[in-house]
């Protein structure tokens, strides 16, 4: 049977390794970052040691299995996943940090019925996958570059300039947008951008300019 100091040590483990997890994903401005990925760990680590508890208390006595309450985790951090899942056009983002939530919550399982080995193995594979192979992946992309454009402050704008940028296969990283102090109808937008080494920066700046409202567009690499 588990004793208190065991226990708060597992959900000490498990908030570690989770945000150890949730820090890659903030990093990377994704929906779920560290928070988020440590509540699910510690979530997870305290149903696991909930369902050994339960199953100590009642063992002997009817035949209660220890996994059952532990296995709605894995079923039930499906919602929280999809959650971050998010459909832009013909591209589907999101689930490379659904699926590290998924990981996550197996983590906390982990840590929670006694398997640190397990845990300490799944997060350092689950780290490196994030961070080496997501360096393969953006590959043919260059460096991150500053996209910065004037507009006339009117709704759609944004949608209209995204729907531009993902035909040229440019992923957006961030956004920033603020109003102009000399004109109040007209804001000025701040993309950070991927941008693919085969696409042309003046294609994509007429490609912009045709959009009405838009005066003024510019690269910096």
């Amino acid at each position: 049977m588990l004793v208190e100091w065991e226990m708060a040590i597992r959900l000490l483990l498990s908030s570690i390794l989770g945000g150890f997890i949730g820090y890659e994903r903030e990093a990377h401005h994704k929906a779920a970052g560290l928070r988020t990925h440590i509540l699910v760990s510690i979530g997870s680590c305290l149903i696991m040691i909930l369902s050994i508890k339960i199953y100590s208390s009642v063992q002997g006595f009817t035949n209660a299995d220890p996994a059952r309450l532990a296995a709605q985790v894995v079923s039930g951090i499906g919602f929280l996943g999809a959650g971050s899942i998010m459909k832009e056009g013909s591209t589907v983002k999101g689930l490379t940090t659904a699926a590290s939530l998924w990981v996550v919550s197996g983590v906390g399982l982990a840590v929670g019925s006694g398997y640190y080995m397990g845990a300490f193995m799944t997060t350092g594979f689950v780290f490196l996958t994030l961070t080496i192979l997501a360096r393969i992946e953006n590959k043919d992309h260059k460096c991150l570059v500053e996209l910065s454009l004037t507009t006339a402050d009117k709704p759609g704008q944004v949608g209209k300039i995204g729907s531009i940028l993902g035909l040229y296969g440019i992923q957006i990283r961030d956004v920033k947008i603020k109003e102009q102090e000399q004109e109040q109808d007209r804001l000025e937008m701040v993309f950070m951008v991927y941008v693919p080494r085969q696409v042309q920066g003046n294609d994509v700046t007429l490609a912009i300019l045709d959009i009405p409202g838009i005066t003024c567009v510019n690269f910096n690499s």
